[in-house]
C-alpha cells in the first residue's frame, strides 16, 4: 500500500512540473489532501515516519518547482522590455529639456543666495559663536527680581517706545506709581495727588497712609511684597499682583520714595533697581502722612524719549472721571470731577446746545450708579459704536468680559422696557457709552491691563445693567421716547443698508473671486498669538507696493495697493461706500464689509509718499476712516508709516533721516563728504533699504490719536467739506512754495 502511494505522489509531482504555473496551483491542495488520508490510514509508526519524510519531500520539490516557473516567466517579461525600441527625442524636445535644467540650477543658485542673505540679517548671526560648555551647577543663573525685570521689561510694561505712542512704557511708569495713590483714595485715604512731569523728570505726592517705615525698601524692590494681597487694607485694588512700584524702580536710572508717618520718615534712593541710600528718622518740620515718588526713566531701556502732555493730561481726566471727590494736579493744573463718567461723556460729546457741536447726543446723557458698577450712555445721529470701560480705575482699551456683559445687559433692558425684540444692531448704532466696574480680584489678559478676562462676573454685570437702565428709562419717559426714534431711524437705516450690501457682495462674487491689489500675508487677528502683529499697509500705486512686496515679511505683513486717489466720501451716506469699487475692495481686504468685528488685522498702516498728493491720499483715507469706522481709530488700530525723508552717507557710513534736524546733524557728522539723497516718493527706495525700515524693531509708526469725540465731524468739515472763507484764509496762510516742499 506504502509503495503505491510514493508512486501516485511522484507520478503528481513529475505532471505538476511539466504543467504550466496556474496549473500547479491548482494541483496542490489535491496533494497535500492526498499525503493526508495516506498518513491517517496508516497503522506501523514506521511506516508513517517513512510516508511522512516522503510527503515533505514532494513539498519541498513542489515549491522549486514553482519558483523555477516565475523565474522563467520574469525572465521572459524582462527580456521583451529589453529588446523594445528607444524613440529618439525631437530637437524642440532636447532644446527644451536644456533650458529647463538651465533654469533649475539658475534657480537652485538663486535660491542659495536669498538664504545667505537671510541668514545675514539674523541678529544672532552677528553674535561672535562660543564653545558649548559643560553644563555643569556653576552655569545656572540666578538673577533678582528687578534684574529679571531689567532683561525682560516688555513681560513687565507691555512695550518701551519712545514716548510717541500713549502706551509707551514711560506712560506705564507713570500710570503704576498713580495706581498707587488711586488705591489709597479707593479705601478713603488722601484727597489730593500732586503730579510733577519736567525735563523727563516725573514727580508723585499722595496724602494717603504712607507706606509703614519698616517695609518701605522691600515694597519697592522686592517682588510679591506689598498690602495689595491683603483685602483688608486694599479691597478693589488696581495693581493685585505686587510689581508695578518694582517694575518703576528697576527701569529708572534714578528712583526716590518718602514715606511720611506721623511725624517719622523712611527715605530710599535707588539707581536701576540697586539701592543707594536709605534712612529713618523724624522729620524736622511736620508734614501731611503719605508717599512721595520722584523718578527718571532709564534711557538704557527706553532710549531717547520726550514725554507727550496731552497724554499725561488724557491719563489724568481718567483719573478724575473714576474718583469723583479725588483731586489731582498736574503741574499746576487741576483736574477734578464731580459727578464721573456723566462728566466723562458730557466731555467727550458735548451739549446738545452748543450750536458748534455737530454730533450732539439726541438727548439728556443718562446714567447708573451701584456700589461696584457704574455707566453713564447716549446715543448721537450716527451709527458708530464708541465705549469708555475701566476696571477699578484702569482704562481697558481692548474692552473685555465686563464690558460684553455690558452690552448685552443693555440689549436686554432696552428690549423688556419697550416690550419689542430689537434687532442688536438697531439698539446699539450711534451709541457712546462708559462703563465701570469694582471687582475684587481683577484677571488681566497682560501687565499693561487692557483686557479684563475674569468670566464670573457676567451674570451680575448683565442682570444689575438691565435693571438699571429699565429704572432710568421709566424716570425719564422724554428720553425713553427720544430713545425709541433713534431705535427706528436705526432700523430704516440697517435695512437699506442691508440691501446696498447684498448688492455689492452678488456683484462682486459675478466679477471677481479675489481682491486684485491685495498681496495678502499667512497669519491674521484671528489666528490668535500668531496673528497679534498682523499690519496691512495702504499704499498709493504699484510702484511703492512693488518696493514693499519684496521687503516684508510675508508671515505678518500684507499690502494693498490703491489705484490712484479714493473718492472724498466726507458728508456721505454710508450705502455710498459699498458702490465704490475702490473702497469696498479695500474694506473686503481688511474683512470689515459686513461688520467692525470681523477685522482681519491688528494695524492698518497708512503708507503714502511724503509729498503733497501723498499728504492728501492720507487725509482721504483718514475721512473714510474718522467717517465710517470711528472706532477702529478709538481701538488704536489705525497708524501712519514713518519713512525716511533723507538718506546721508559718506564712504565708511550711511544715516537715514527723516526730518530737516536729523539731516543737519547727520551732514554734521559724516563731514564735507557727505552726500545726500532726498525720497520724494516710496519707490524711489530700493528694496534692500525698505526692509530696514519695516522691520519690527525698526519700523516707525505714530498712530492716529483721538483727543475728543466732539472735535471729529468739526475737523472733517473744516478740512474736507465745502471750500469756506475759513479754509481759504488758512491755506494762503500755511501755503509752502516749491523750495520749501523740497527742502
Amino acid at each position: 500500500m506504502g509503495g503505491k502511494t510514493e508512486k501516485k505522489v511522484t507520478a503528481a509531482k513529475t505532471t505538476a512540473v511539466k504543467k504550466s504555473a496556474p496549473a500547479a496551483k491548482k494541483t496542490a491542495p489535491a496533494k497535500v489532501s492526498a499525503a493526508k488520508s495516506t498518513v491517517s490510514k496508516t497503522a506501523s509508526s514506521k511506516t508513517v515516519s517513512s510516508k511522512s519524510a516522503a510527503v515533505k519531500a514532494t513539498a519541498v520539490k513542489s515549491v522549486k518547482a514553482k519558483a523555477a516557473v516565475k523565474s522563467a516567466a520574469s525572465e521572459e517579461k524582462f527580456s521583451a522590455w529589453s529588446n523594445a525600441k528607444t524613440v529618439k527625442k525631437t530637437k524642440k524636445e532636447l532644446e527644451a529639456e536644456k533650458k529647463a535644467a538651465l533654469k533649475a540650477a539658475s534657480s537652485a543658485v538663486e535660491s542659495e543666495k536669498k538664504l545667505a542673505a537671510a541668514k545675514q540679517i539674523d541678529p544672532a548671526s552677528q553674535r561672535a559663536k562660543k564653545e558649548v560648555q559643560d553644563y555643569g551647577d556653576d552655569k545656572i543663573k540666578h538673577l533678582d527680581a528687578l534684574e529679571h525685570i531689567r532683561l525682560r521689561s516688555g513681560m513687565y510694561i507691555g512695550r518701551l517706545g519712545n514716548g510717541s505712542n500713549e502706551n509707551d512704557g514711560i506712560y506705564v511708569l507713570i500710570k503704576e506709581i498713580i495706581d498707587n495713590s488711586i488705591d489709597e483714595f479707593i479705601v478713603g485715604f488722601g484727597k489730593q495727588i500732586d503730579v510733577s512731569v519736567q525735563d523727563g523728570r516725573v514727580k508723585v505726592r499722595d496724602y494717603g497712609r504712607g507706606i509703614p517705615l519698616g517695609k518701605v525698601v522691600d515694597c519697592v524692590s522686592q517682588i510679591n511684597t506689598g498690602a495689595k494681597y491683603n483685602d483688608d487694607v486694599f479691597q478693589f485694588s488696581v495693581g493685585m499682583n505686587g510689581v508695578g512700584t518694582k517694575a518703576v524702580n528697576a527701569l529708572s536710572s534714578y528712583f526716590r520714595v518718602v514715606s511720611v508717618r506721623d511725624g517719622q520718615c523712611t527715605d530710599a534712593v535707588f539707581e536701576k533697581g540697586k539701592l543707594v541710600s536709605q534712612r529713618t528718622g523724624a522729620l524736622k518740620n511736620p508734614q501731611k502722612n503719605g508717599t512721595y515718588f520722584e523718578f527718571v526713566p532709564d534711557e538704557e531701556i527706553f532710549g531717547k524719549y520726550t514725554f507727550n502732555m496731552e497724554f499725561v493730561e488724557a491719563r489724568m481726566w481718567n483719573y478724575a472721571f473714576l474718583n469723583p471727590g479725588l483731586t489731582l494736579r498736574l503741574n499746576g493744573q487741576e483736574f477734578k470731577s464731580d459727578n464721573g463718567l456723566l462728566d466723562l461723556l458730557n466731555k467727550e460729546l458735548g451739549s446738545s446746545k452748543d450750536k458748534e457741536n455737530l454730533e450732539p447726543p439726541l438727548y439728556d446723557i443718562g446714567s447708573y450708579s451701584g456700589e461696584h458698577l457704574k455707566f453713564a450712555f447716549s446715543h448721537v445721529s450716527g451709527v458708530n459704536e464708541i465705549y469708555f470701560s475701566f476696571v477699578n480705575g484702569q482704562y481697558t482699551s481692548d474692552g473685555g468680559s465686563h464690558l460684553n456683559a455690558f452690552k448685552e445687559g443693555f440689549i436686554k433692558g432696552i428690549r423688556e422696557f419697550y416690550g419689542e425684540n430689537f434687532d442688536i444692531d438697531d439698539i446699539r448704532f450711534g451709541l457712546r457709552a462708559a462703563v465701570l466696574v469694582k471687582i475684587k480680584d481683577p484677571v488681566f489678559e497682560s501687565q499693561t491691563k487692557n483686557k479684563l478676562g475674569n468670566t464670573d462676573i457676567k451674570q451680575w454685570i448683565v442682570a444689575e445693567t438691565q435693571s438699571g437702565l429699565d429704572a432710568w428709562l421709566h424716570k425719564n419717559p422724554t428720553a425713553a421716547e427720544k430713545i425709541k426714534d433713534k431705535i427706528k431711524a436705526n432700523e430704516k437705516y440697517r435695512t437699506d443698508l442691508s440691501k446696498v450690501k447684498k448688492e455689492a457682495k452678488e456683484l462682486d462674487r459675478k466679477t471677481s473671486i479675489r481682491i486684485d491689489k491685495l498681496k495678502d500675508c499667512h497669519f491674521h487677528l484671528q489666528d490668535g498669538a500668531k496673528g497679534e502683529n498682523s499690519m496691512i499697509f495702504i499704499t498709493e500705486g504699484q510702484s511703492a507696493s512693488g518696493t514693499m512686496t519684496h521687503s516684508r515679511n510675508a508671515d505678518y505683513q500684507a499690502i494693498f495697493s490703491l489705484r490712484g486717489k479714493p473718492e472724498n466720501m466726507y458728508g456721505k451716506r454710508q450705502s455710498e461706500i459699498y458702490k465704490n469699487a475702490e473702497l469696498y475692495m479695500l474694506m473686503k481686504a481688511l474683512g470689515i464689509e459686513q461688520t467692525v468685528e470681523d477685522l482681519r488685522y491688528s494695524k492698518i498702516v497708512i503708507a503714502t509718499d511724503a509729498d503733497n498728493d501723498g499728504f492728501h491720499i492720507r487725509n482721504l483715507l483718514l475721512t473714510f476712516f474718522l467717517g465710517y469706522f470711528e472706532e477702529l481709530v478709538m481701538q488704536h488700530r489705525i497708524y501712519i508709516l514713518e519713512t525716511p525723508l533723507f538718506r546721508c552717507r559718506n564712504k565708511k557710513e550711511k544715516i537715514y533721516c527723516y526730518s530737516e534736524e536729523e539731516r543737519d546733524e547727520a551732514q554734521k557728522k559724516l563731514g564735507a563728504s557727505c552726500e545726500t539723497t532726498r525720497f520724494k516718493g516710496l519707490g524711489e527706495i530700493s528694496g534692500a533699504e525698505f526692509k530696514d525700515f519695516i522691520q519690527p524693531e525698526t519700523i516707525r509708526l505714530t498712530p492716529v490719536e483721538i483727543s475728543q469725540l466732539k472735535l471729529i465731524p468739526k475737523l472733517l468739515e473744516f478740512y474736507m467739506g465745502k471750500n469756506t472763507p475759513e479754509r481759504r484764509a488758512f491755506i494762503e496762510k500755511n501755503l509752502l512754495t516749491n523750495d520749501q516742499i523740497d527742502a
